[in-house]
């Protein structure tokens, strides 16, 4: 475990430092994929909160009742990236993290009672889809606002996002005081993309192309993005067919159709074809 001096302690909890060899280090030990994603949130947990291992709350969803400040909820898998996320916006002061949960079902019955004003939501839940829950919550809760927060590509996911009723997609390698921005930015009632996305729609909207990423995955609908991402974690037919509720045959004709716009020949070359594309 990496000692820290009062001083490098105290530079833990600035919103914008960068990091250190020693926080990378930590960052590492906790995380050993070494994932960006989560590294810049990282930097802005203390030591004290990681030894205690606080991180256990979002498993089976935690409340916080957050008086007088602005109310976030949290939908996330990754216990770390929750917990760096908790330690970010508590530090602000009009900002409060009241619960988080990484099962979706949970995480409904729990912003029914409390009423966030703001809920951050990966785009990925391991026993579910983001976008699918993403319109589930819309659903039931239509006035809360949604920023989606996630480490997948937002050329393919953003304006699928949008469409679904979210105010905002960030990717979690973001520096923090955009993730920050963000926030504030769809708390004010505004639309948050990126730079990049930003200019994108906005051709789009003028006709002047940026239509396309150069993917084919982009021709895909949400639920064939979905079966192949689950065919790219290496699910059977039926195994797919029982976690989204669906016949095996419609998940057999949507592994048609992704065959026939992505080009593939057969169901070999699907399968590998969604393997590289999880992978790279």
């Amino acid at each position: 475990m990496v000692l820290l001096s009062s001083a490098r302690w105290h530079l833990l909890i600035v919103p914008v430092l960068a990091f250190t060899l020693r926080n990378l280090q930590a960052a590492n030990a906790l995380w050993p994929s070494g994932d960006p994603a989560t590294g810049r949130i990282l930097t802005h947990m203390t030591m004290k909160t990681l030894e205690k291992e606080e991180v256990g709350e979002a498993k089976s969803g935690s409340v916080d009742k957050g008086l007088g400040k602005t109310k976030i909820y949290i939908i996330d898998d990754h216990p770390i990236m929750v917990q760096g996320l908790k330690e970010l916006i508590n530090a602000q002061k009009d900002l409060r993290v009241i619960g988080s949960s990484d099962d979706w079902h949970v995480a409904l019955e729990q912003v029914k009672k409390i009423s966030p004003d703001l809920i951050l939501l990966d785009v990925t839940l391991k026993d579910a889809n983001g976008i699918e829950v993403l319109k589930n919550l819309k659903i039931h809760v239509p006035q809360i606002k949604i920023l989606m927060l996630s480490m997948h590509d937002e050329n393919l996911y953003a304006m699928r996002s949008l469409k679904a009723g979210a105010q905002g997609y960030i990717m979690k390698q973001e520096a923090v005081d955009k993730v920050l921005g963000a926030i504030r930015q769809v708390l004010a009632g505004e639309v948050y993309l990126s730079e990049s996305m930003s200019k994108r729609t906005m051709f789009q909207l003028l006709g002047r192309g940026g239509s396309r990423t150069g993917s084919p995955l982009e021709d895909l609908s949400d639920r064939e993005l979905e079966v192949f991402t689950l065919i790219g974690q290496g699910c059977t037919t039926r195994q797919i067919a029982e976690k989204l509720h669906l016949s095996i045959k419609t998940v057999e004709t949507h592994r048609a159709h992704i065959k026939e716009k992505l080009n593939l020949k057969n169901s070999t070359e699907l399968v590998q074809h969604a393997i590289h594309w999880r992978e790279s």
